[in-house]
């Protein structure tokens, strides 16, 4: 798949589908550079340990090679980082659902003890830059980065050479016997949902509560030869 990095709010990634930007915080390029810097930046974690690219790592898909995320000092989180492709059309954000934007939830990670525990004001001191200015530039630049145009993409509007014979048996298997449709949708393959599947149940009780019920986000599938390991944990 190709990774786009957008600047503009109507990008079509293959389908009629077009990206979602709050009035509040208009997309610009400008914005979206200022969000790239501060996303490498290790200075917005209390020991100048790591970024949100430790964690979220282009090579990677954005996501995290490891099981468990591990943020400054060491410290292990709770749940596997889930890739941030094609974020900007998320309607839940974490695994649990608990944040409703990605303004919100982008600094959440930075003021998390398990993560890169620095206030925010903090932060905004480090960074010379207003607290709010911080949410809104890497928001910008979580919604840059975009998967289209890949041969899934191609073959459905129109190009039936884009999959060999061997994928479109997979495909037809993907929306048939294996109901794997049921929970992620095309064109982002995620219905952005929570959902228990029981995998957060161990030894006879809820390991991880997720959104209250054991029910945790449906993650795309984009990107996904990249994104291992799966689930949350």
């Amino acid at each position: 798949m190709l990774l786009l990095y957008a600047a503009a709010i109507t990008i079509p990634l293959g389908l009629d589908l077009y990206l979602p930007v709050p009035e509040e915080n208009p997309l610009t390029a400008e914005k979206i550079e200022v969000g790239r810097r501060l996303f490498f930046d290790r200075r917005l974690s209390r020991d100048n340990s790591v970024s949100c690219s430790t964690c979220d790592d282009p090579e990677r898909a954005f996501s995290d090679s490891r099981a468990i995320a591990v943020g400054g000092f060491g410290r292990r989180g709770r749940r596997n980082a889930p890739s941030l492709i094609n974020r900007g059309y998320g309607r839940l954000f974490f695994w649990d659902g608990r944040a409703a934007s990605l303004e919100e939830q982008v600094v959440k990670p930075i003021e998390d003890p398990n993560e890169m525990d620095l206030n925010l004001s903090d932060a905004a001191a480090r960074m010379g830059i207003a607290p709010v200015e911080i949410g809104c530039a890497l928001a910008s630049f979580v919604r840059s980065i975009l998967a289209g145009d890949s041969p899934y993409d191609r073959f459905v509007n129109g190009d039936r050479s884009a999959l060999s014979s061997e994928e479109q048996a997979g495909l037809q298997l993907f929306r048939g016997k294996g109901h794997c449709v049921a929970y992620h949708v095309a064109p982002n393959f995620t219905d952005g949902r929570l959902h228990n599947t029981g995998i957060a149940w161990r030894d006879g009780k809820l390991a991880d509560a997720g959104g209250g019920h054991g029910d945790l986000k449906t993650p795309t599938l984009r990107e996904v030869a990249r994104t291992a390991p799966y689930m949350h944990e």
